[in-house]
């Protein structure tokens, strides 16, 4: 293992939970930053140790408030104020990554401006966890290492042994992403694992009308994939047509457990046994007896020390 004082990671106050338990897996100790704040809500960020000549990871997830983001880029800043050698970024949920095109007029692409902010604000590199889009990538002129949450997802769908295992997409643009899940689960399992697709009419933003399952769930042990829940409305719309169409039991793995307003509740009343996500988001706000987190932490200190090492980092965590 690298010597702790090549590095030192820190964390903003969203990314608090996830670093302490990288650090745990490096065997190292989280570094100390301080927020001030103002009373009209402006803060400011410091360390409260020397930085100087170290390679610096920052831990921060950029949503659900703006805020988050603003944290991280004062903190890139200061590093690079403190003679840092490197700032990586670690950004286990990047924020508004659903903004990725113009997909309509006179809108703004979010995932860019996020992008160019973080590299304006002297980023070196960047850490992620299952974008949106992984187009999003190409936004950056810095290297961003791409971790794939199914490394840890997969495996706890597969010890539970279900029986009649089945993936399903809740929509037509996530089958690329069940589909590797799929596959996965199929090298893990050494068994068939098939896939449906729903398709959903939205008529709206965070709104579903209308869905249907293209594909036969009967008797089933229905899998739902995607990448982040926000009000998990969709997620809860496909569990209720699945068991409509006679599943047996119906789960759902994302990557980001947003979780917006009533979302808890909602999947509480659901027909969903559970909810797994990752730690990318702290969880101590969302109070569901269905919520099943996986920890990210191994993958993200893998990361760390593939950088420090410069080795491989798609060895370890390729989708």
């Amino acid at each position: 293992m690298q010597e702790t004082n090549q590095f030192k990671v820190f964390a903003g106050s969203k990314g608090l939970d996830l670093a302490k338990r990288v650090c745990d897996v490096l065997g190292c100790q989280l570094g100390n930053v301080h927020v001030d704040r103002f009373s009209d809500g402006e803060f400011c960020t410091y360390f409260e140790e020397s930085v100087r000549g170290q390679s610096v990871y920052l831990v921060q997830p950029t949503c659900p408030s703006s805020d988050n983001l603003m944290e991280l880029l004062l903190m890139i800043d200061a590093a690079k104020r403190a003679s840092a050698y490197k700032v990586i970024a670690v950004i286990p949920y990047f924020g508004w990554a659903r903004q990725d095109r113009k997909d309509k007029p006179r809108v703004s692409i979010g995932a860019k401006l996020v992008a160019n902010m973080l590299q304006a604000a002297g980023a070196d590199r960047i850490i992620t966890v299952d974008l949106h889009a992984e187009q999003i990538q190409g936004f950056f002129d810095i290297p961003v290492d791409h971790i794939y949450g199914s490394n840890v997802l997969a495996p706890y769908i597969a010890g539970l042994n279900l029986k009649k295992l089945i993936v399903a997409s809740p929509d037509v643009g996530g089958s690329k992403r069940a589909s590797n899940f799929a596959k996965k689960l199929h090298g893990m399992t050494d068994r068939e694992v098939p896939m449906v697709i729903c398709y959903k009419h939205r008529p709206d933003f965070n709104k579903v009308s209308e869905m249907r399952v293209l594909g036969d769930v009967y008797g089933k042990d229905v899998v739902i994939i995607d990448d982040i829940a926000d009000t998990a409305g969709t997620l809860c719309k496909a569990a209720q047509v699945m068991k409509a169409g006679g599943a047996k039991s119906v789960r759902a793995i994302v990557s980001h457990g947003v979780l917006s307003g009533t979302a808890c509740e909602r999947i509480e009343e659901s027909d969903l046994e559970e909810l797994v996500c990752t730690d990318s988001l702290p969880s101590d706000e969302k109070h569901c007896s269905k919520l099943h987190i996986v920890s990210l932490a191994a993958s993200i200190a893998q990361t760390i020390l593939a950088i420090q090492n410069h080795t491989s980092i798609s060895e370890t965590n390729l989708r």
